[in-house]
């Protein structure tokens, strides 16, 4: 059951069910060569919509009931039916079906592509002294000093940071978030954090070492990541999570956080291979309390393992 042949019963005024032919109908034929825009719906747009809801609401009735599995007529004829109040509510809210489906998806191949194409770094046109790590190894683990446990970390032994504590009242191991920040750098390519942290900042174009690498977008980053973890939190810090699991709806708060900044521009599907690769390695360090990070943005991953003793 093509979806042309439904557009086309629905378009022709007796909306007699028709198969075949209609291969090369497109949505911009199905209405008006012109639709006036207006700056609020026409008044019956809220009939058609509530007429809409009924004919879908019919339609999923008929179905559970069982009737519409084995009649194909009557199944074509409720599909026909949505897709003609569907024509109608377009036209009376000046909002065109081409225009909605393309923008539908780029919504759903924005968090489920068909391909997954790595965007090129932002900072690929600049010197190295200026571009986040292609690769690099950090060592973190714990070490108790006058009776509190920090984090450390080093890189080519050199401390990177300062050391850190949950900052907390009750203990969540949040001192190990800094994993999340290797895992933007790692999967993203962005990090105003380590930016920070390496003293990588892009320097030789004051906007961006302003907008994208000052004060204000690290705190975003902190933000985003601490926001996260308390969502993890409730999901066993995303154990079971398969790729393509992650609530849209946290994903997208995590674009409105980013709005404005080059890291916007990353897709939803790449948020989250970066979300769910740094809580892999962050349950590494739960269970093991030290691991080395390996940042590998070749081939967009972080890894962890084993610290040598």
């Amino acid at each position: 059951m093509a979806l042309s042949d439904i557009a086309a019963a629905a378009a022709t005024n007796g909306g007699q069910w028709q198969t075949g032919g209609n291969e090369t109908l497109s949505f911009h034929a199905l209405q008006p060569q012109h639709i006036p825009l207006a700056k609020a719906p026409m008044p019956q747009f809220e009939h058609s919509l509530l007429a809409l809801a009924g004919d879908v609401g019919l339609l999923i009735n008929d179905f559970q009931a069982g009737g519409l599995a084995k009649d194909r007529e009557a199944l074509a004829g409720r599909l026909v039916a949505v897709m003609r109040r569907l024509i109608q509510a377009a036209n009376e809210s000046g909002v065109t079906i081409e225009a909605a489906a393309v923008k539908n998806l780029h919504k759903i191949f924005d968090r489920w592509p068909r391909e997954r194409i790595y965007p090129a770094p932002t900072d690929a046109a600049l010197d190295p002294e200026e571009q986040l790590p292609r690769r690099m190894a950090i060592d973190v683990y714990e070490r108790t000093v006058r009776g509190q446990t920090f984090v450390y970390q080093r890189s080519s032994g050199v401390y990177v940071g300062d050391r850190l504590t949950d900052n907390a009242l009750e203990p969540d191991d949040y001192r190990f978030h800094d994993v999340f920040h290797y895992a933007y750098v790692a999967v993203l390519g962005w990090s105003p954090v380590l930016r920070a942290l390496l003293r990588l900042k892009r320097k030789s174009d004051p906007k961006l070492d302003d907008a994208e690498d000052g004060a204000r977008a690290i705190l975003i980053e902190e933000g985003i990541t601490s926001w996260i973890f308390g969502q993890a939190q409730q999901l066993r810090y995303f154990e079971n999570v398969k790729r393509g699991g992650l609530p849209l709806d946290m994903l997208k708060h995590v674009r409105q956080f980013v709005a404005g900044y080059e890291s916007e521009r990353c897709p939803l599907w790449l948020w989250e291979e970066a979300i769910l690769q740094g809580y892999t390695a962050f349950r590494f360090l739960q269970e093991h309390r030290r691991g080395r990070v390996l940042i590998d943005f070749a081939n967009r991953r972080l890894r962890i393992k084993e610290l040598p003793s």
